[in-house]
């Protein structure tokens, strides 16, 4: 496919942005940003994405360290431990809550997880979230749970990374938070190169997944049509993570390809109204706690469902869900880095996509998805977020007041359609 210019911006600030930006030291908010944010330090799992491989875009709060083991009602049910509260972050039943979801479903659902590399204690760690929230044991024992290499074999693991097994416990909680009675397949690549991670999004698919959740990504590149049929399952929805870096000149891969359902992020806090919670574009003026990822490709066409007017080619994201680690869910992994290790407070799209990967377990309609085409034909059954931006004026991008990087009635770049209410969209 030959690259081109993504000529049809109307606004000016965009326009000139994506011909070159600047950053700036400059201290001002950016547009609609979210009032009252919450503060605190945050570190991403993995590094930055290196030519011809993915970066995983879980971030993780340095400033809340939960300690390990049982929380909750479980930590009392054991003689000799200790009482502990709940940990830290939303759990299952604050998701439960703010997306307006069943407690219920997914029994004939299977959600595999694609990360990089292995997590020896993803079982294990699985294991004491699910008891700590009181959801039912999903081990390889009872058949609930399964983890095999991009091959589909256990026999041949890859090496285990602490970075991408935080990636790899956020995953299998979240679905699990949303999702507590589907099935869960972990399938681990070799390494994280696109080739590797392409590999196992296909074995994940003939194994049996009912949805595929890719959590990872990088820039866009001329190789990427290349791994685009591995992304491309009709009757399977396969989703990705939209980026963690804000608004940029072009989409991140894979969550740019036409055929991989996109998911942003918002900030998700408590509030006294009628849900119960208010979101908000997932963004910060300086980049410094990420933002949630939005872009115009430069490679793949527009598809003929995607009608927002400022980028003639495929625009990011679809749909969303909470991301931002500041306002971020409990996740719990002891093979964590260094001592993050245990219950921490997570974030980043790596939360969302698996989040939403969930829903549409729940709504059991994946043999009708063959791409986000659904999700667009039934936007009035989702929340509309309406307010933040993630466009960086301070230290990166910005398209001044435009869609692409501002959460606006209707369809956006940073949180797509809206955020789950319920399953009806879905």
């Amino acid at each position: 496919m030959i690259r081109r210019l993504l000529s049809t911006f109307t606004v000016t600030a965009l326009s000139a942005v994506l011909a070159a930006a600047v950053p700036t030291t400059a201290d001002a908010l950016p547009a609609k940003a979210a009032p009252h944010a919450p503060t605190g330090t945050v570190a991403h799992a993995c590094g930055a994405a290196r030519s011809g491989r993915a970066a995983c875009l879980a971030q993780y709060r340095t400033d809340i360290q939960g300690g390990r083991g049982l929380r909750g009602p479980a930590a009392h049910a054991r003689p000799g431990t200790q009482a502990a509260s709940l940990p830290s972050g939303y759990g299952p039943a604050d998701l439960r809550s703010a997306y307006k979801l069943p407690s219920t479903g997914g029994a004939n659902q299977t959600v595999a997880i694609v990360d990089a590399y292995d997590d020896p204690t993803a079982e294990a760690d699985l294991a004491v979230y699910r008891q700590t929230y009181g959801l039912s044991a999903c081990t390889t024992a009872n058949g609930c749970f399964h983890k095999v290499d991009q091959r589909g074999t256990t026999t041949s693991l890859p090496t285990p990374d602490p970075g991408w097994s935080q990636e790899i416990s956020l995953d299998v909680d979240m679905v699990s938070a949303t999702c507590p009675g589907c099935r869960i397949l972990l399938v681990e690549a070799d390494s994280s190169s696109y080739e590797d991670l392409a590999a196992a999004v296909d074995t994940a698919v003939r194994l049996g997944a009912t949805e595929v959740s890719n959590s990872y990504g990088g820039p866009e590149y001329s190789g990427i049509m290349d791994m685009a049929s591995h992304y491309n399952h009709p009757g399977v929805p396969v989703l990705a993570s939209s980026g963690d870096s804000g608004f940029q000149n072009e989409a991140s891969y894979p969550a740019s390809l036409s055929s991989v359902i996109s998911v942003g992020g918002t900030s998700l806090t408590k509030a006294a109204n009628a849900r119960g919670w208010t979101e908000a574009a997932w963004g910060s003026p300086n980049g410094n706690h990420g933002a949630a990822g939005s872009g115009c490709s430069a490679w793949i066409d527009k598809p003929a469902w995607q009608k927002d007017t400022h980028c003639d080619m495929r625009t990011v994201s679809d749909v969303s869900a909470v991301a931002d680690p500041l306002t971020g869910v409990a996740v719990y992994d002891t093979y964590g880095i260094g001592s993050h290790a245990g219950w921490l407070v997570f974030g980043g799209t790596s939360a969302s996509s698996p989040i939403i990967a969930g829903v549409f377990a729940l709504a059991g309609n994946g043999s009708q998805i063959n791409d986000a085409s659904y999700l667009y034909a039934h936007a009035d059954k989702l929340f509309d977020v309406t307010s933040g931006s993630n466009g960086f004026p301070n230290g990166g991008y910005d398209c001044g007041g435009d869609y692409l990087c501002n959460a606006l009635p209707g369809y956006d770049g940073p949180t797509g359609l809206g955020t789950p209410n319920g399953l009806g969209a879905f």
